[in-house]
């Protein structure tokens, strides 16, 4: 039996070194969306298109067939400009290396379907990742399930530092991930405070996970290897470059909970991944800073423009997942039992002012039933009492100072 022209005696045991892979339809999979990994950059809408159309094994051996001259009837189509940008990198050779370079290093390939699979990747459609390769132990992606994402500059501030390692520590501290991108600044920063704190900490790098960058975050990377994850969505050998920085931002923003941004200039990278997050409808927090310092334009101009909700502690960042804040010295304010309904009262209760919540998080925590969540939110809106964000429902300013 062959796999992509290849022997399966030849494939199957470079696959089963990195993932697991039963069958020889797992091992073809596998091997076909490590193999799409080497050829498309980051974020290909065509090639993602074309590997949810025909499944990845298909969709590369057409790719293969078109670039020997070769087509078949009913063959999946491959748009031209696609082909002329995929043609230079098609090489079995290449992937069978970086499935070798992968097992050397102890690196997994993580697919969708997988346990381990963040599943919240999917959001991304079309220009989702096609495979992970992940150093570390492959299981600790589950934390993502509830993290939140620290990001801001490399030429960090001392209060920036200061605030993103007090937060990092608080979160874990509630048991929830850190995850961040490695970079010198605030990313790193992060990182080092959910370590020292025990919890779990995740980096999305924009290289292959054979060779750490930074090189100054060497130890770094290895510590979080150990105690975390390491993840990449390009193969090994793979180097980072700008493009691929960027789109390693719509990871970091896709993969978690929501975005904090602690420290930002007018134009950067961070305020890049502030902005994947919202088009997620993931929920946003800025940092505000000093309004004389340029470290923090980024985060006052997503306070001013967008959606950003002002964020100062971690209790703060843990409420943009839709929990609480506990110890922020903040108390909800009283409702007026004479004025409201006990349904109002109890779905009001269980709306933040700060962090949105959809209707099901909204009766799982009022004990309602989602459809009456639904008619009430919409009357409350009417009158002014909760308001509609892209991450959920809240609880209007007005309507809080109107209960005191």
């Amino acid at each position: 039996m062959t796999i992509l022209g290849m022997p399966e005696t030849a494939v199957a045991p470079l696959v089963r070194a990195v993932a697991e892979a039963p069958d020889r339809a797992a091992v073809a999979e596998r091997f076909a969306r490590a193999a799409w990994s080497r050829v498309v950059e980051p974020g290909d809408g065509d090639a993602g298109r074309l590997v949810a159309e025909n499944g990845a094994e298909a969709a590369l051996a057409a790719l293969v067939a078109r670039v020997r001259g070769e087509g078949a009837a009913g063959a999946p189509v491959i748009p031209p400009s696609a082909l002329e940008r995929w043609r230079p990198r098609v090489d079995a050779a290449r992937v069978q290396l970086d499935l070798r370079q992968a097992a050397r290093f102890a690196v997994s390939l993580v697919i969708p379907g997988d346990p381990e699979w963040p599943t919240r990747l999917d959001d991304l459609g079309e220009h989702a990742p096609l495979a992970l390769w992940v150093r570390g132990d492959r299981a600790r992606l589950r934390a993502l399930r509830r993290s939140v994402a620290i990001v801001g500059a490399r030429a960090a501030t001392a209060y920036g530092e200061h605030v993103a390692m007090e937060a990092a520590a608080g979160l874990v501290d509630r048991g929830i991930a850190v995850v961040s991108g490695a970079a010198y600044g605030i990313d790193g920063a992060a990182h080092r405070a959910a370590l020292a704190g025990q919890g779990a900490t995740i980096a999305f790098l924009a290289g292959g996970v054979d060779t750490f960058y930074p090189s100054g975050h060497d130890g770094l990377l290895r510590t979080i290897e150990q105690r975390g994850a390491v993840v990449a969505e390009v193969p090994p050998g793979v180097s980072p470059s700008r493009w691929r920085f960027l789109q390693r931002n719509r990871l970091i923003a896709a993969a978690t909970g929501a975005t904090v941004v602690v420290e930002a200039g007018w134009r950067s990278g961070s305020i890049n991944t502030a902005h994947h997050a919202a088009q997620l409808g993931r929920p946003v927090g800025a940092v505000p800073g000093p309004v004389t310092s340029s470290a923090s334009a980024g985060c006052h101009r997503l306070l001013r423009e967008s959606d950003a909700m002002c964020v100062t502690s971690a209790a703060e960042m843990a409420e943009l997942l839709g929990e609480d804040g506990v110890g922020d010295g903040v108390a909800p304010a009283p409702l007026d039992a004479d004025r409201l309904s006990a349904t109002r009262m109890r779905l009001l209760d269980a709306m933040s002012t700060r962090a949105g919540r959809a209707p099901e998080q909204l009766a799982a925590i009022s004990g309602l039933a989602p459809d009456r969540i639904r008619a009430e939110l919409g009357l409350l809106e009417l009158e002014g009492l909760a308001r509609q964000r892209p991450s959920g429902w809240i609880r209007t300013v007005a309507e809080s100072a109107a209960a005191r």
